[in-house]
């Protein structure tokens, strides 16, 4: 299993654990996400995204709403707005030691720990979108991705929303 941690920043020798604004009653964490789950973030950090991809359960007719005109079994969705700063952004992918980390949420594929910890690696992603494309995954652009994110809740998809507070509320 590989860990990562993306960030706009090169150079990030030590990793601190922190909070996360309005968890108080928790403890400072290191965040990392595995494998499957990273593409989710060869995005600018603060890029509103939805991704989406069948589970289980998920119905024909949910796989047909979202997944029927395309062979993919992943979709990533970004607003219209953000574009141009994914085409010409450059994230770093820190890699760490699996041992070093507890599963936090399976989901989502978030694994923490709280303790200080080295990266192992750190690798320079310049072309985001052609990172996204070789991983199988779709993506998408909208004016909003609040239309999307109602029927996606609404549904039997698996799904992750991340920065959804910086999604553009009002869309022609």
């Amino acid at each position: 299993m590989r860990l990562y941690h993306f960030s706009e920043e090169p150079d990030i020798k030590v990793f601190e654990p922190r909070m996360i604004n309005g968890q108080i009653d928790e403890l400072a964490k290191v965040w990392t996400i595995d494998e499957y789950h990273a593409a989710h973030y060869y995005l600018p950090r603060d890029c509103p995204r939805i991704c989406i991809w069948p589970k289980e359960d998920t119905t024909e007719l949910d796989l047909d709403k979202f997944f029927g005109m395309s062979k993919t079994k992943r979709i990533i969705t970004i607003e219209s707005g953000w574009y141009e700063r994914v085409r010409k952004g450059t994230i770093y992918r820190y890699g760490f030691d699996p041992d070093a980390f507890e599963l936090y949420e399976p989901n989502a594929g978030y694994y923490i720990t709280t303790r200080t910890v080295k990266p192992l690696f750190a690798e320079r992603i310049d072309d985001l979108i052609t990172a996204i494309l070789h991983e199988g995954i779709e993506l998408r652009v909208t004016p909003s991705l609040i239309p999307l994110k109602e029927h996606v809740l609404a549904s039997s998809v698996n799904f992750s929303m991340i920065r959804m507070r910086n999604a553009v509320l009002e869309y022609y």
